[in-house]
């Protein structure tokens, strides 16, 4: 069967809407036309350069408008994105474009050590900072008018929870349709305006960034969070929408103080995680409209969100799916688990990976009869709405008993003392695993092990109450601010924890 085609992107999108922003960046607002004319004289450089159709290439770059344009000067070209996490180690990045058989790297400038690295380590792969590609000649480029919605735009490495990271596959109609529901979900209004400060190089970031192609919207791009600058913009550039995890949340809502965001914004898409109900109980005294959502690199960006009028309601759920994307859960036995019963979340839809680059067996491990198996555990309550429990591989289990890290961290940071929480297992020979909580103190506060001890028994059966609590300044987070609690367990099993108050 042949597949769909459509107009590429950002031309067609240019040629509809010419003069309206594509992006505010710092002090510099360019419009789609401009973004199509910057990306079409990049692209005509990159050909120059022997960068070509179908090729793997490696994009290393930080969040500004140069790579934006870089990135679309590739989808211009047909090239497929390597998106690269410039968090990485120059080892892990070496590792991920040997794996993806890149055959450039596109990187920044101030990367100057891991270009030196992968010179070394990857002798073939030419790598090309942002000076190299604009300082040299310019060339009337090929550019793809159509693409294919089954053409690959780009891939991204999972974190890796166990073994080496995967390169999932994203597709134009991925990207296509994750815009599509989202805006069915969210609706999508003239003089929408996406504020992203979220990494380009994670889908919640880049995701933004083709919608706002398709949607022909603004985006308003920071390079990092600043919560002033973030409360400013909102203000002063009209933004409408922005997403964000709980922790950025808790920021905001704590610097506005006294002062409400503005009557035209309209949506905080919140992931990462349930938020907590003390968070939730906030944004509703200052009328901030929090809409929580479920997604992953696999399905480009959400695939379940709720509505802001269930957030107190349906408290901890993440939603229903998107209109053209259905989710079950699915028992131990391959059945699909009645309401209230937990499982594997399985998912299904066209904005839904078709695969890992060059896994095939991963793959078929992931892909059961159509469905994909998240890895993660949740249930549907009898309405339908999708409580997200945890990740199948931070799952505890003590005496036989499931216990769900994100539960106790619930908890937890429901506790007025409490900023963060992470939850994570240790070794018991008598339990086999117990749970054992890491603590980020709210600034002016000092709550004792003992008095977050009471309060955990108050609302956890005793089997799940952390059998330590550590005070730690930092928890460990990955670029989108996520958890990484496989980081908690290795601090357990190094022993971080010595030096800290905790509950014997």
């Amino acid at each position: 069967m042949q597949s769909e085609k459509m107009p590429n992107f950002l031309k067609k999108r240019a040629f509809l809407t010419p003069e309206r922003t594509a992006v505010y960046f710092q002090e510099q607002t360019v419009t789609f036309e401009e973004l199509y004319q910057r990306s079409y004289q990049v692209a005509g450089k990159l050909q120059g350069l022997r960068v070509q159709k179908d090729q793997y290439v490696g994009v290393l770059l930080k969040n500004n408008l140069d790579t934006v344009v870089m990135l679309f000067a590739l989808q211009l070209l047909g090239v497929r994105s390597v998106i690269l996490n410039n968090r990485l180690s120059p080892s892990e990045l070496a590792w991920q474009l040997n794996d993806s058989k890149a055959a450039f790297l596109i990187l920044d400038d101030s990367f100057s050590k891991t270009k030196a690295f992968i010179n070394k380590q990857i002798p073939s792969l030419t790598a090309l900072t942002k000076d190299d590609i604009f300082s040299s000649a310019t060339n009337v480029p090929t550019i793809y008018e159509e693409i294919s919605l089954t053409d690959i735009c780009t891939i991204m490495y999972t974190s890796g929870t166990t073994g080496n990271p995967k390169g999932v596959i994203q597709t134009y109609g991925n990207h296509w349709w994750s815009s599509v529901g989202s805006a069915l979900n969210l609706g999508f209004i003239d003089g929408d305006c996406w504020l992203c400060n979220v990494p380009l190089f994670h889908i919640s970031g880049f995701s933004i960034l083709m919608r706002s192609v398709i949607y022909g919207m603004p985006i308003v791009l920071h390079d990092q969070f600043d919560v002033e600058k973030t409360i400013n913009d909102i203000l002063e550039k009209r933004v409408t929408i922005m997403s964000v995890v709980g922790t950025t949340l808790t920021r905001i809502v704590e610097t506005l103080q006294d002062r409400r965001l503005p009557n035209h914004f309209r949506c905080m898409l919140l992931g990462g995680g349930p938020a907590p109900l003390p968070l939730l109980q906030a944004c509703v005294e200052k009328e901030i409209p929090v809409f929580q959502t479920y997604g992953m690199t696999e399905s480009s960006s959400q695939i379940v969100t709720l509505a802001p009028e269930y957030s107190l309601t349906r408290l901890g759920s993440a939603g229903k799916p998107l209109f053209p994307s259905q989710l079950q859960i699915v028992a131990e036995d391959g059945s699909v688990a009645p309401s209230g019963m937990p499982g594997d979340i399985v998912i299904k839809g066209p904005n839904v990976t078709p695969g890992y680059l060059y896994r095939t067996e991963a793959a078929k491990e992931k892909f059961r009869n159509g469905w994909f198996h998240t890895g993660d555990i949740g249930y549907l309550d009898e309405a339908g709405f999708l409580y997200v429990l945890d990740r199948r591989s931070d799952l505890i289990i003590s005496g036989g008993e499931n216990i769900y890290p994100a539960e106790i961290e619930a908890v937890l940071l429901a506790h007025p003392d409490v900023a963060e929480a992470g939850v994570t297992s240790s070794e018991n020979a008598e339990w086999g695993q117990v749970p054992i909580a890491f603590i980020v103190k709210r600034e002016g506060k000092n709550p004792s092990v003992k008095a977050l001890e009471q309060f955990c028994k108050e609302q956890l059966a005793k089997y799940k109450v952390p059998k330590a609590i550590y005070f730690t300044k930092e928890l460990p987070r990955n670029a989108s601010k996520k958890l990484l609690r496989r980081q908690l367990r290795e601090w357990v099993k190094e022993g971080r924890t010595e030096d800290e108050d905790s509950l014997s």
